[in-house]
């Protein structure tokens, strides 16, 4: 296959990039690079997407914003400490964990408010701009890992780009759409990892459009949504009526203190409730509660409780616990996102990107929440784009 059918060198834009699951996925990066691990849990390294054009690992260049000033290498030996990352892979990358902490520039802080919101549009996507131009990049993903927001019900009504501006004039909107808005405007492709508003707001997504972008998102699914997309389908195959579906996710750490906070679980919980009532009805009870527990560090524990009747009333109860470091197990789905929406890009498509549904629990543009169906489609689309560019890689 010719050069010209690749993405060629990506550039992978971090929000939040100094946190666990961008520090853990800058790693992990690095690792697969250097040949120090296998690609467990990466998607993209499946037979199906074999002859795919992606960018390979040695393609994907790292920087991003985020408003801590912690240096990558503490939170990486924080996360050795907590045993996410193994301590001799951290030790072999410290080099590419220096370079990527020099491409890692500060972020737009609500809080501390350092300009104007329009005039940090700006300044963000200058960032992302010089970025690109100093590693002569094709192409440039932004993908959104920051802390996880409060919802922001306005945002469905601003429909046009004057309506964004006088919002943004007025000092109004949430950091996660200031970073979207510098996205686009820098034209960069853009996915919404976390339940925040982001790109999810009309206006930015004609605008994606408009500048042929892609997009992807919302909430990157990774655990218990994961588990709920396989087996809730079982249910309805079997025709045996699920009466009650009951969560309680436990988890510490950086997530466990932002969830803790009633306005910022909303988004999550909207999240995490929606694929399930889709899936099983709007009549099922399906009460969900996430609570901080910070001893848990970060481990993330989900409990299900499912009770449901067959036939002539006969009671079934399903029980399920599930429990992992979450950012070992979104940080590949980090690393696949960028190589697929930059596949997406390179073949000129722009606008939501709805065959990767199966890696979120609220999927931008469709509808199918069934697993296997997602992965259906996730397949059929990574063919039918590999054809339309001439082959694999």
């Amino acid at each position: 296959m010719g050069e010209n059918s690749r993405p060629g060198r990506t550039g992978l834009w971090l929000l939040g990039a100094r946190g666990s699951v961008a520090t853990t996925a800058i790693v992990g990066l690095a690792a697969l690079r250097s040949g120090l691990v296998r690609p467990t849990g990466c998607v993209t390294e499946l037979p199906a997407f074999g002859s795919a054009p992606l960018p390979g690992w040695d393609e994907i260049v790292v920087g991003g914003h985020d408003i801590s000033a912690t240096d990558l290498h503490k939170t990486a030996d924080a996360l050795v400490s907590a045993g996410v990352l193994p301590a001799g892979v951290v030790s072999a990358v410290a080099a590419q964990l220096t370079e990527a902490e020099s491409e890692l520039r500060h972020g737009y802080d609500p809080a501390t408010g350092r300009g104007a919101q329009d005039d940090e549009v700006a300044r963000l996507a200058g960032d992302m701009a010089a970025f690109a131009r100093r590693h002569d990049l094709e192409r440039v993903v932004v993908v959104n890992v920051a802390s996880t927001e409060s919802p922001w019900p306005r945002g469905a009504g601003i429909g046009d780009v004057a309506a964004l501006d006088a919002v943004l004039a007025a000092g109004e909107v949430p950091a996660s759409v200031v970073a979207a808005c510098a996205a686009v405007r820098a034209g960069c492709a853009y996915v919404e990892f976390t339940p925040s508003t982001g790109i999810a707001i009309p206006a930015l997504r004609r605008m994606a459009e408009q500048r042929a972008l892609p997009y992807a998102g919302s909430d990157g699914k990774t655990g218990e949504t994961l588990l709920r997309s396989v087996l809730a389908p079982m249910f309805t195959e079997r025709a045996l009526a699920v009466r009650s579906w009951a969560g309680t996710n436990l988890l510490g750490g950086g997530d466990g203190a932002t969830l803790a906070d009633p306005r910022a679980v909303a988004s999550k919980l909207e999240s995490k409730s929606r694929g399930l009532h889709a899936l099983l009805g709007g009549e099922v009870a399906a009460p969900l509660h996430i609570d901080n527990v910070p001893d848990l560090g970060q481990t993330k524990v989900a409990w299900d409780h499912v009770h449901a009747e067959s036939f002539l009333g006969s009671p079934v109860t399903l029980q399920l616990t599930w429990s992992a470091h979450d950012s070992a197990l979104a940080a590949p789905l980090v690393l696949d996102l960028t190589r697929l929406v930059a596949m997406a890009h390179h073949a000129g498509q722009r606008g939501p990107l709805t065959a990767l549904a199966c890696f979120f629990k609220d999927p931008f543009g469709s509808a199918e929440h069934r697993f296997d169906h997602q992965v259906r489609g996730l397949h059929e689309w990574v063919r039918a784009t590999t054809e339309a560019v001439g082959g694999g890689s």
